[in-house]
C-alpha cells in the first residue's frame, strides 16, 4: 500500500485554488487499490478534527494565528514525525507546512514531491519577509524535493526554479466534469459570475478591474448583472467601490458559496470572468476550467494557465492583464451574441473533457509517485 501524506496549509471545506487541487487529486488517488491518502492541515474553517471524507483521511490541527496567509500549527512537526508514510506531497506558496514536510522527509529519508503553484510575494514588510524566505528556506525545500510539479509550462521561468529544471515536470490542474456540467435550464440574461476569496492575498484576481469595466458595459447593456461569490476582509471594500461606481443595482455579493451553489452560478450565468493581474501569484486558475466544464464562456488574461487553449478552441476571450478597455469590449462582445455564448460553451466543455479531467491528472501524479519509489 502506497501511503501518501498531503500537507496543504488548509483543506476542504476551505475554498481556494490549492485546496481544490489537493481535494480533487486526493479524491482520485484513493480510487487506486494501492493508494492511501491522508491530508494534514490547519483547522480552518473550524470543523471536525479527524474524519474520512470521500475515502480521504483528514487530520485538522489547531492553529495559533497566521503569518501572511499561512496558518501556524505548532503540533505539525510532531504529528508528521509520528506518521507512517511512503511519500509526502506538499505545496508552495505555503511556508511552515511545506518546510516541516521538508524537514521530516529528510529525517525519515523519504521522497518529497512539491507542487509549485506560484511564487511567494507580498507587499511592504510581507514582501521583505518573502524575499528572505525565498533566498533561504525555499532553496532548502526545492533542493530536497525529488520532483517539482508546475501546473503550467510558463512557470518554469520563475526565478526561484532556475536551478531545478532537471526535476520539474508540468502536470496541469483539472476539473470533475461529472460534477461541473451544463443543465437544460435557461441562463440568466446578461449575468456574469466571478469567484474568489475576497482578501488582500487574492487582490490579484482582478475584481477591481472587472468592476471598473462594468461601468462602461452598463451603458451598452443596462441590465448587466455581476454575481460575486466569496468572502474575506475586503468584502466591505468591494461593496464600497461598487457604490462609488454607481453599480449597486448591477452587482450582487453572495458571500461564501457551497460547492453546489458555485456549480449553480456557473450553470445559470452567460459568462465567467477572471481578470487576474499577477503572473507571480496566479498559478493556474482552476475556476476557469470549472466554468468551461459548465459550458460557460470565459474571459481571462494571458497569465492564466489555460489561456492558450481558450484561444485555440474559441471557448472565450483572453485579454492582457489590467486592460479595462479590452475587458469592456470582451464582455460586450460575448453578452451581445447569444449564438456565440452557445458556441463557446460547447467548445469549452469539449476542451476540458479532452485535456483536463482530474482522473487523468491524478494518474500522472500516481505514476510520478511510483517512479520515485
Amino acid at each position: 500500500m502506497l501511503k501518501v501524506l498531503q500537507t496543504p496549509v488548509r483543506f476542504y471545506p476551505f475554498i481556494g485554488g490549492v485546496e481544490k487541487y489537493v481535494y480533487y487529486i486526493s479524491k482520485e488517488l484513493v480510487k487506486y487499490d494501492d493508494c492511501d491518502v491522508k491530508v494534514i492541515c490547519a483547522n480552518e474553517p473550524d470543523t471536525i478534527d479527524q474524519e474520512v471524507y470521500h475515502n480521504i483521511n483528514i487530520q485538522r490541527l489547531k492553529y495559533f494565528g497566521k503569518i501572511a496567509n499561512t496558518n501556524i500549527t505548532l503540533s505539525l512537526p510532531k504529528v508528521l514525525y509520528n506518521e507512517e508514510f511512503d511519500i509526502i506531497h506538499t505545496h508552495v506558496p505555503t511556508p511552515w507546512s511545506s518546510d516541516w514536510s521538508n524537514i521530516i522527509t529528510r529525517i525519515k529519508n523519504k521522497p518529497l514531491v512539491v507542487t509549485y503553484h506560484n511564487d511567494i510575494i507580498g507587499s511592504g514588510i510581507a514582501n521583505t519577509i518573502a524575499n528572505i524566505y525565498n533566498s533561504t528556506t525555499l532553496k532548502l525545500l526545492l533542493n530536497k524535493a525529488d520532483k517539482i510539479i508546475i501546473t503550467q509550462d510558463d512557470y518554469i521561468n520563475s526565478p526561484h526554479l532556475q536551478n531545478y529544471k532537471d526535476k520539474i515536470t508540468t502536470i496541469p490542474n483539472g476539473v470533475d466534469t461529472t460534477l461541473f456540467k451544463d443543465t437544460d435550464k435557461e441562463r440568466v440574461n446578461n449575468q456574469i459570475f466571478f469567484l474568489s476569496v475576497l482578501d488582500k492575498f487574492h487582490k490579484y484576481k482582478g475584481l477591481d478591474y472587472l468592476l471598473e469595466a462594468l461601468v462602461s458595459v452598463k451603458e451598452i447593456i443596462p441590465d448587466v448583472k455581476l454575481v460575486v461569490g466569496g468572502k474575506g476582509e475586503l468584502l466591505d471594500f468591494y461593496k464600497s467601490k461598487t457604490k462609488e461606481l454607481g453599480l449597486e443595482d448591477n452587482v450582487e455579493f453572495k458571500g461564501f458559496l457551497s460547492d453546489q451553489e458555485v456549480i449553480q452560478h456557473y450553470q445559470e450565468s452567460e459568462l465567467f470572468v477572471l481578470p487576474s493581474i499577477s503572473s507571480l501569484q496566479e498559478g493556474f486558475g482552476i475556476v476557469v476550467l470549472e466554468a468551461l466544464a459548465c459550458k460557460t464562456p470565459v474571459i481571462s488574461t494571458t497569465i492564466v494557465g489555460v489561456s492558450d487553449d481558450v484561444i485555440k478552441t474559441n471557448s472565450g476571450i483572453i485579454i492582457p492583464p489590467k486592460d479595462v478597455k479590452e475587458l469592456e469590449n470582451a464582455i460586450a462582445k460575448i453578452l451581445n451574441d447569444k449564438e456565440l455564448i452557445k458556441t463557446m460553451g460547447n467548445n469549452g466543455r469539449a476542451l476540458v473533457q479532452e485535456k483536463y479531467e482530474w482522473k487523468e491528472i491524478a494518474k500522472s501524479i500516481h505514476d510520478l509517485y511510483e517512479g520515485l519509489l
